[in-house]
């Protein structure tokens, strides 16, 4: 065992007592590549992160330029940064009408509790309603969202004020009153197994939200900026939220998030008392240089369509037969392998094959599919015959 490997294992806290634990020693445009020089196919990208893949040269341009200017100067939304207001500026850009303010955070987790905090700040209620399979990221607010009792129960008491809803239930929607300060949804349940909302029940959630005052916030942090086809996964059920959360493709493979809502929302945060979020590392200069190229590359290159025509390429790769076992859409995706093996163990097997593909939290008979959205077809190709091949046999 190499001895960087022998030490990941006994200095580095585990997540799990079976990590994959691929020793990464470079990475370039759709692959890694370990130590003896074996190349990967990435087809996960970092859980949805690298959505322009690894090393792109605009995002390493971007970083270049700004190392030669300033690092970290000052805790978020004190000092004026220009890397932070032009990014602002561009996803404001994206966003609805009255979306027109930006507060920066370190990641998606981060976005979760900050929207928590406004929503019960900014209504003086107390009530969130999240729904089952949801999951908004790993915090202990975050987690008190989270749809799946299996990971909660460790660690309760967890944070009070909480209902849990039946995902795509119109009828349980009943319980949104004016008792509820916010309602946290995903329109793609992303840990669900590429859960795709049903559009009627998300048109409820929205309009049982603007008839009790409650807040409708939006999780883009895994769909946000393209990956499902539009630039906000929103977009394809023509609603408007009134807070957006959104990250991991957003710092292109540096560590940032972002909540948008309207100035007047947010505002809420910077009074009664003062310092109502405070972050550190928010905004970091880096990554809103790195958000800004990523968000530049999207537009120049057309990504938006390119998510939609490698999910119909994907489709018709795999055939009708197949076609019925995938879920979701552009590239946030999975395939259920159901009978033909668990998805843990799949995936090893696709390590095997050097496909690097992951399951979800709450789907164990499905494999992800979340590629750089930029990855050609051609590398999409190799790696869905490696996964077709491997289908043929059992686990």
């Amino acid at each position: 065992m190499h001895r960087q490997v022998k030490l990941f294992y006994e200095k580095l806290a585990p997540t799990s007592l079976t990590p994959p634990s691929l020793h990464v020693s470079r990475a370039k445009g759709p692959y890694i590549y370990d130590f003896q020089n074996n190349k990967f196919i990435d087809l996960i990208a970092g859980i949805s992160v690298g959505i322009l893949g690894h090393g792109h040269p605009g995002i390493l341009k971007a970083v270049r330029k700004q190392l030669k200017r300033h690092l970290h100067v000052m805790v978020y939304g004190e000092f004026v940064q220009s890397t932070q207001v032009r990014l602002a500026e561009k996803l404001i850009e994206k966003s609805p009408a009255g979306a027109d303010c930006v507060y920066f955070v370190n990641s998606g987790s981060e976005a979760t509790e900050l929207a928590m905090k406004l929503v019960r700040r900014a209504t003086g209620r107390s009530l969130i309603v999240s729904f089952d399979n949801a999951y908004h990221g790993s915090t202990l607010g975050a987690l008190s969202l989270m749809g799946d009792m299996r990971f909660q129960n460790t660690f309760r008491p967890l944070i009070p004020g909480i209902l849990r809803l039946k995902y795509n239930s119109i009828r349980d929607l009943d319980k949104i009153n004016t008792e509820v300060a916010g309602v946290f949804v995903e329109v793609i349940q992303g840990e669900a197994g590429c859960r795709v909302a049903e559009s009627d029940f998300i048109q409820m959630v929205r309009k049982k939200c603007s008839e009790t005052g409650a807040l409708l916030v939006i999780d883009e942090i895994q769909t946000g900026l393209g990956r499902t086809g539009t630039f906000w996964a929103f977009e394809h059920f023509n609603i408007i939220p009134d807070i957006i959360l959104t990250a991991k493709a957003l710092g292109g493979g540096l560590p940032l998030g972002a909540v948008i809502a309207s100035s007047k929302l947010l505002k809420e945060l910077a009074v009664n008392p003062p310092l109502g979020h405070i972050t550190t590392f928010g905004g970091n200069p880096l990554s809103c240089a790195a958000g800004i190229a990523v968000l530049e590359v999207i537009e120049k290159e057309n990504l938006l369509e390119q998510a939609l025509d490698k999910e119909k390429f994907i489709r018709k790769y795999i055939g009708a037969e197949m076609d019925t076992f995938l879920y979701g859409k552009g590239l946030l995706l999975a395939l259920k392998i159901g009978n033909m093996g668990d998805a843990i163990e799949f995936t090893k097997r696709m390590y095997k094959s050097r496909i690097i593909t992951d399951w979800f939290l709450y789907r164990d008979d499905s494999i992800r599919i979340a590629p750089a959205i930029n990855m050609n077809q051609k590398v999409m190709q190799k790696a869905f015959n490696c996964i077709m091949e491997c289908l043929e046999v059992p686990v």
